[in-house]
């Protein structure tokens, strides 16, 4: 992989348009501070995050920013990739249909109703969790689609 594509921070400035010098001056830190970020010598504070956010018109960039920085984030949020508003859309609705089509809603129920996930339900509930963290990841990337749209 080329080294401009290794670091998100200057993926999405560069998207932006923006020079280094540029940026850092939009960001109010020294292009040393900037440049350090993007190689991955230091890993920007969330502020700064926030902000290039912002000015790169770039939501994803604040997930992949928290994923890299804890594991934990990695654990509980799907990864989301950058994708136009109609590939987000088509992609989330499939993802609903195909939940819907197949009565996971009713099933997921049916192991609930008793506030207990047995050793017999435990695949089918985990599989279930698995097509709605499919519904969650889209949905995310739809959100940013729009954010960037």
């Amino acid at each position: 992989m080329p080294d401009d594509c290794r670091n998100i921070y200057k993926i999405c400035r560069k998207s932006a348009g923006l020079t280094q010098e540029a940026a850092a001056e939009r960001l109010g830190i020294s292009v040393e501070s900037l440049r350090a970020y993007e190689t991955g010598q230091r890993i920007p504070p969330d502020d700064v995050v926030d902000i290039m956010s912002i000015l790169y018109n770039s939501l994803h960039l604040l997930a992949w920013h928290v994923r890299g920085k804890t594991a934990m984030y990695s654990r509980i949020v799907p990864e989301i990739q950058p994708r136009s508003v109609l590939e987000a859309s088509a992609k989330l609705t499939n993802r609903i249909f195909a939940f819907a089509e197949s009565h996971a809603d009713r099933r997921l129920l049916r192991i609930a109703e008793d506030n207990v996930i047995d050793t017999q339900e435990r695949p089918e509930f985990d599989a279930i969790l698995e097509d709605l963290q499919e519904i969650v990841e889209a949905a995310l990337e739809l959100r940013c689609a729009r954010e960037s749209s």
